[in-house]
């Protein structure tokens, strides 16, 4: 069009206007055109953003990497650089459960600088407040939705959307190879990989592929160092079975159903279950099924925290409507109100036409932005994580295995039992870690720099519970220090 009306000579003040006015389009139309051709790997310094009040007090950026050429398919990220020694502190990838869930889930709820104001909004926008008990304190943090589908990645093509989570691996390889190019300042910053529940079988297995790299020299600039994850989905031959031992211990069930479950319910009989194994199982989810099983002190409304497979405590579902007509309604003496509450902001935040501005978001790539998108194309291809992490540390890398003791979707019992398995030597017996004098939870030192530590009063998304003492476990550990 700029061609066609430089062709029609008018008079040179019409041309003037007509020049002026393109100028003022054009940048607004190369920036949000729905074109896949235009939708380039791309990067947005932002300082402010809808619902926060004034400009942010950290350094927020965001983007697109292409991981996938042939069908269009590029992840989207938040960078936020660390608030002390951006240029010296470690960088951390950081990748939220599901799978499908968005890494603003962990930014705003669990490990970043942001968090909604339950009963707040500006401009009709929900209120952002500045988080201080937040990771980025410490480190610099990439939070990507992966795999393809989730939050505002997308791919070009119908068949980029299916996923798995070998292929999610590979992806995320991709994408820190072509970040790092776009980022090169951070090459020599210590590298780590973390996430929580779903990610437990994601992120050893791209630890140990950029491992591989480093040794065939395929992307040796990385300063890999290590990697953690919290509440990990690793086996289900560990995680399922600690769920009943974990419930007997926490007073749920009584010592009568835990013994009669022992006693029928052997390793053998997974699959032909006896008939008094049956009915053992059936008297224990009665017991239980008004549990909330990510954490078992909160109120029952919906699932906490994003995890794999459906409870039964995700049939209750509790409305926020119904909190509204009965505003006075004390839910339990640890929580007066629903997690899904805020949840439900995060979605409204997110799909705010401001919002989508502010973030750099492609138009007409994700009409619909879920919390956590269960309804992706995705084929869980890895059955187990404790060889990967058996091979990642026996490379000599660092890893923190964490647990919210209060977490009946992965219980830490099942978490001890597969570190276990590794059949690593002691280093630092069972033992108590602080945080203000008080005990944080417990925690026990293997050889192969492998820590493993509880958080006291956490559950499925320990910083979500307990923020203050996941940074300080956080800090000692990436610092080297003793937690």
């Amino acid at each position: 069009m700029t061609t066609r009306s430089s062709r029609r000579r008018r008079d040179s003040s019409s041309s003037t206007t007509i020049l002026f006015l393109l100028l003022l389009v054009l940048p607004s139309a190369s920036s949000s055109s729905s074109s896949f051709d235009q939708q380039q790997q791309s990067k947005k310094i932002i300082s402010h953003l809808p619902g926060f009040d004034g400009p942010l007090p950290f350094q927020l950026q965001t983007g697109y990497v292409e991981v996938d050429e042939s069908n269009g398919v590029r992840l989207f990220y938040y960078f936020i650089r660390s608030e002390r020694k951006p240029e010296e502190d470690p960088v951390m990838l950081w990748l939220t459960g599901g799978p499908g869930c968005s890494a603003f889930s962990g930014l705003v709820y669990e490990i970043g600088p942001l968090t909604f104001d339950r009963h707040s909004s500006i401009d009709g926008t929900p209120k952002l407040l500045y988080k201080p008990d937040s990771w980025t304190r410490v480190s610099n943090v990439i939070f990507l939705d992966s795999p393809v589908g989730t939050g505002f990645s997308y791919s070009k093509t119908e068949q980029g959307y299916k996923s798995s989570d070998t292929k999610a691996v590979n992806q995320i390889v991709v994408f820190l190879k072509k970040w790092f190019d776009e980022h090169p300042e951070f090459l020599s910053n210590p590298l780590y990989i973390a996430g929580d529940s779903y990610c437990g079988m994601i992120v050893p297995a791209i630890t140990l592929e950029l491992a591989k790299g480093k040794e065939d020299g395929n992307i040796s600039a990385l300063n890999l160092k290590g990697y953690l994850v919290g509440n990990p989905v690793t086996d289900g031959n560990f995680d399922s079975p600690a769920k009943i031992p974990f419930a007997h211990g926490m007073g749920l069930i009584s010592d009568e159903m835990y013994k009669a479950y022992k006693d029928s319910c052997s390793a053998q009989q997974n699959s032909q279950q006896s008939f008094q194994c049956t009915n053992s199982l059936d008297v224990i989810d009665k017991c239980v099924e008004d549990i909330c099983t990510n954490h078992i002190l909160e109120p029952l409304c919906t699932f906490a925290s994003p995890h794999p497979n459906g409870d039964s405590g995700a049939r209750q579902v509790i409305q926020l409507h119904d909190y509204a007509a009965e505003a006075r309604l004390q839910l339990s003496d640890i929580s007066t109100e629903c997690r899904t509450a805020e949840y439900i902001m995060s979605r409204t935040w997110a799909n705010n036409d401001a919002v989508r501005d502010a973030l750099g978001i492609h138009k007409g790539t994700v009409p619909s932005w879920l919390r956590c998108n269960y309804d992706i194309l995705y084929t869980n291809d890895i059955r187990s994580s404790v060889e990967h992490h058996l091979d990642v540390t026996t490379r000599g890398y660092r890893s923190l295995v964490y647990s919210g003791d209060h977490d009946m979707v992965i219980p830490f019992i099942g978490t001890q039992a597969w570190i276990r398995s590794l059949n690593f030597s002691v280093v630092d017996e069972w033992r108590p870690w602080y945080v203000d004098t008080q005990v944080a939870g417990y925690t026990r030192s293997y050889s192969n720099n492998l820590t493993f530590a509880t958080v006291k009063g956490g559950g499925h998304t320990a910083p979500e519970y307990m923020p203050k003492q996941c940074l300080a476990m956080f800090a000692r550990w990436v610092s080297g220090d003793p937690l």
